[in-house]
C-alpha cells in the first residue's frame, strides 16, 4: 500500500461557478467606479478614456478586473470602443433625441431665445455652485479656458469666429463642471450642440459691433472674478445678467433689422 503524502489538495474544476459569480462582482465594482468618474464629469462624453496603466492606477485593480469592467460598460451602452482608437465615453443622450432639437432650433431661430432662457436659469446656478464647491484644480481650468478666451481676443484677424464661439463654450462649460452637481452638469452636457449654437450666434451677431462686445467681454471678466472670489451671489448674478443681456442685444438687433426692411419698403413705394 503506497505511503500517505499529506492530505489531498482539492482543486477548483475547471469553469467553477463560484469563481465567475467573483469576478462578476469585482466587474460591477470596477465598472460602478467608472460610472462615478462619468457622472461626476472626470471622464466626459466624447474624450477617450485613460490608458489601461493609468485606469488601473486611478481605481486600484487589476488590468483583467477593468477589462472584465469595461465590458459589462460597453454592453450597457455607456463606453463605446472604436477599433484602432481606444475606449469613448459614449453619447448618453440618444441622438434621435437631439436631433429634432437641433432641427427646430436651426429651422426657427426664435428657439434661440427659448433657449437662453434656459441657459439664464442654469447657468447662473451653475455659478453660483461653482463659487461654493470649485476645487483648486477645478479653478485651475476655468482660468485656463478664460486665458484662452482672452488670447483669441487679443489675436484679432486670423481666428474665425467659430474658433471664438468654441473658445467661449469651453469657458461656459469649465464653470458648468465646477458645480459639482452631476444632474445639472450632464443637462448641461446634453445640450452642448444647442448651446454652441447660440454661442456662435452670439459671435457672429456682437464681435463686429464694438459696443456690443464690449459688454460681452466685460461681463465674462467679472463672472471670472466672482468665481475666483468665491462670491457665490454675485457669480450667480452677473452670469444671469450676461445671458439675458444677450437675450435683450437680439431683440434689439431684430427690431433694428424690422426697421431697416419697413424703411426700405417705404423708399422703394416713393419712387
Amino acid at each position: 500500500m503506497p505511503e500517505s503524502t499529506g492530505p489531498t489538495t482539492l482543486k477548483k474544476p475547471a469553469g467553477d461557478p463560484f469563481e465567475a459569480a467573483e469576478r462578476k462582482q469585482v466587474a460591477d465594482v470596477v465598472a460602478e467606479r467608472i460610472e462615478r468618474l462619468i457622472i461626476d464629469g472626470i471622464l466626459k462624453v466624447g474624450e477617450a478614456l485613460p490608458s489601461e496603466r493609468r485606469l488601473c492606477e486611478k481605481l486600484g485593480t487589476s488590468r483583467t478586473a477593468l477589462r472584465e469592467g469595461l465590458r459589462v460598460l460597453r454592453g450597457l451602452g455607456i463606453i463605446d470602443t472604436q477599433h484602432g482608437r481606444g475606449s469613448y465615453v459614449a453619447r448618453l443622450s440618444a441622438d434621435r433625441d437631439m436631433t429634432p432639437l437641433m432641427h427646430l432650433f436651426n429651422s426657427q431661430p426664435r428657439t434661440l431665445y427659448d433657449l437662453l432662457e434656459v441657459r439664464a436659469i442654469l447657468e447662473s446656478e451653475a455659478a453660483r455652485l461653482a463659487a461654493q464647491r470649485g476645487t483648486p484644480a477645478d479653478f485651475l481650468l476655468i482660468r485656463r479656458r478664460y486665458e484662452e478666451l482672452q488670447s483669441l481676443q487679443e489675436q484679432g484677424e486670423g481666428v474665425t469666429l467659430e474658433e471664438h464661439a468654441r473658445a467661449d463654450h469651453a469657458f461656459h462649460r469649465a464653470i458648468n463642471d465646477a458645480s459639482h452637481n452631476p444632474v445639472l452638469v450632464h443637462t448641461l452636457q446634453s445640450l452642448s450642440d444647442l448651446m454652441l449654437s447660440s454661442v456662435l450666434a452670439s459671435v457672429s451677431n456682437l464681435y463686429h459691433r464694438p459696443a456690443h462686445k464690449r459688454v460681452l467681454d466685460r461681463h465674462h471678466e467679472r463672472i471670472y472674478r466672482a468665481l475666483i472670489d468665491r462670491d457665490s451671489d454675485k457669480a450667480y448674478r452677473v452670469a444671469c445678467e450676461h445671458i439675458n443681456s444677450l437675450r435683450d442685444t437680439f431683440l434689439e438687433i431684430e427690431q433694428e433689422e424690422q426697421r431697416l426692411v419697413r424703411a426700405s419698403m417705404r423708399l422703394g413705394a416713393d419712387r
